[in-house]
């Protein structure tokens, strides 16, 4: 899909998105959790979104998966953080979508949930990761959401626990990446170059 075109599939839908969104920060809010314990988790979401309308159309393969992608990137900590089920996913997909698109916008969410784990390795190791390569556009958005969380640490370092998660997340990186890897001329499993370069130079300073 060209640039222009996932703009006007953005716009056509714009409504269902803010509802997507609103919804988001709604079910984040209901739990009362945050973001580096100043922000409400919605500027988390809205940060990773940031990343799929830069880079969506890279990986977008037609306009029935806008919805989805968009739905995913929003709802993608709902299940681990929130509270949510599987189901209650499905059931606020349904609201909003088709039978289809509610399917694939709900399998992106349970891909990105974590495993359970006593550790941080424990919780995204090989398992978790398998099941991200296994579903479309949840390697991307798996990826649009390291790049918020970067992008945060390296702007945002007063605190130890972003100087922490700086260090954490440059250490990881090459792992990170090639866990996402999908060998595939699916585009809809693709990394956009484009996305990793901007990735590469956020970690290096530039």
């Amino acid at each position: 899909m060209t640039a222009q075109l996932f703009l006007n599939s953005i716009s056509k839908y714009s409504n269902k998105i803010e509802q997507i969104k609103h919804s988001a920060h709604a079910v984040h809010e209901n739990v009362n959790q945050t973001y580096d314990k100043i922000h409400p988790y919605g500027y988390h979401l809205d940060m990773v979104v940031s990343f799929v309308r830069r880079y969506g159309h890279e990986v977008c393969a037609s306009e029935d998966d806008v919805l989805p992608i968009f739905f995913g990137a929003y709802y993608h900590d709902s299940i681990e953080d929130a509270r949510l089920t599987y189901n209650d996913v499905m059931a606020v997909a349904r609201e909003l979508m088709s039978k289809e698109q509610a399917f694939m916008s709900t399998e992106i969410v349970y891909a990105l949930t974590n495993d359970k784990g006593r550790t941080r390795a424990e919780r995204a190791g090989e398992h978790y990761y398998q099941g991200i390569r296994e579903v479309p556009y949840a390697p991307f958005i798996k990826l649009a959401d390291r790049m918020a969380n970067i992008t945060y640490s390296f702007h945002h370092d007063a605190n130890e626990a972003n100087l922490h998660m700086k260090e954490v997340y440059k250490k990881e990186l090459p792992h990170f990446l090639a866990a996402l890897h999908v060998d595939s001329p699916d585009k809809r499993f693709a990394l956009p170059a484009t996305m990793l370069d901007e990735l590469q130079k956020i970690v290096a300073g530039k």
